[in-house]
């Protein structure tokens, strides 16, 4: 069974964390109660097919030149800023859909999971200033992208792309998009059959992986994954 499959509970990190363990997710519009989903097929970035087209290695070069600086104007971190990255993308709007899914309650709930320790932001900054990125969740060996922002040209990009260098590093060879959009599929996502992604998710999320869960901390050397 794929789609709506539940209405109502609440958001508590604990039903979160059960619900992403099998690939359900809340999704809801103001004035809705709580909904959840599982989708059919389900949009996957494997770490392996990631698109770094001609353009963005050229910006990303320019970029990772620019952040060895010992006074760099330009940073990728991780978790510097977790609740102004939910927030950024609350702001924006999902692609085809007149407004965001990422709705107060929403925003609430995953700020309080990131406190838990199981959702992540990736950081593109330049002079001072957050211009982009995105967060994520990341149980065991999987991790579930969530929604990114841009306020410069590429700064989201960055953002993955650095997801996509700490993924492969460290062995986590899937990200979960959900949907399937035209920009995702661009950069070398794909729908997987939903028993496929129920198999993963069992084996990569199962009691040892999820002890053995990495440790999130940036280092410029995983620019050399890509």
């Amino acid at each position: 069974m794929a789609g709506l499959l539940a209405i109502g509970g609440d958001l508590s990190v604990e039903r979160l964390r059960a619900a992403y363990q099998r690939g359900i997710f809340p999704w809801f519009s103001p004035g809705q109660p709580i909904l959840w989903w599982s989708l059919a097929p389900r949009m996957v970035l494997q770490t392996r097919d990631f698109k770094l087209h001609r353009s963005l290695r050229k910006t990303l070069a320019r970029f990772i030149q620019e952040a060895t600086q010992l006074h760099p104007r330009c940073e990728v971190v991780f978790d510097r800023d977790t609740p102004a990255v939910i927030a950024a993308c609350a702001d924006r709007p999902r692609e085809g859909q007149p407004g965001t899914w990422i709705v107060p309650e929403m925003v609430a709930a995953y700020s309080a999971w990131h406190h838990a320790g199981d959702v992540h932001s990736v950081e593109t900054w330049i002079d001072g200033e957050l211009v982009g990125g995105l967060y994520c969740v990341h149980l065991g060996g999987m991790v579930y992208g969530e929604s990114m922002f841009a306020r410069r040209s590429d700064a989201s990009k960055i953002a993955l792309a650095a997801l996509v260098a700490f993924c492969r590093l460290k062995g986590i060879d899937w990200i979960d998009c959900q949907q399937q959009t035209g920009h995702l599929a661009s950069l070398g996502a794909a729908p997987v059959a939903r028993a496929d992604f129920e198999a993963h998710l069992r084996r990569v999320t199962a009691p040892e992986a999820m002890k053995a869960a990495a440790r999130w901390q940036f280092e410029p050397a995983m620019w050399q994954a890509l």
